[in-house]
């Protein structure tokens, strides 16, 4: 069974930044497309960001030019970078594969990382 791990998360002012990282065990990342999604209380997980196997990007409208999404595939690691947090960021962050709809692939999720942008 794949193993998802994401880190990086934490408490951070509005306008702040931070990168989370997220790792798969095996190659599993290296031949799909990777997406960050997000979870904030009382609201459905979405996805925010989505990088191809070949390095194309796709953002959510709501983090479009403040977020970066990149991968590693020699170390099996996809990273997303946040900058210019908001309060309205604050969420609970898993990676997971996705298809090109937008849909996890994998049917278990990693714990998550916490991120709180405070005003």
């Amino acid at each position: 069974q794949v193993q998802l791990v994401e880190s990086g998360g934490g408490l951070v002012q509005a306008g702040g930044s931070l990168e989370l990282s997220c790792v798969a065990s095996g190659n599993i990342f290296r031949f799909n497309a990777v997406g960050w999604y997000r979870q904030a209380p009382g609201k459905q997980r979405e996805l925010v960001a989505r990088i191809t196997s070949g390095g194309n990007t796709n953002y959510a409208d709501s983090v479009k030019g403040r977020f970066t999404i990149s991968r590693d595939n020699a170390k099996n690691r996809v990273y997303l970078q946040m900058n210019s947090l908001k309060p309205e960021d604050t969420a609970v962050y898993y990676c997971n594969t996705v298809n090109s709809g937008g849909s996890p692939l994998l049917p278990s999720w990693g714990q998550g990382t916490q991120v709180t942008v405070s005003s």
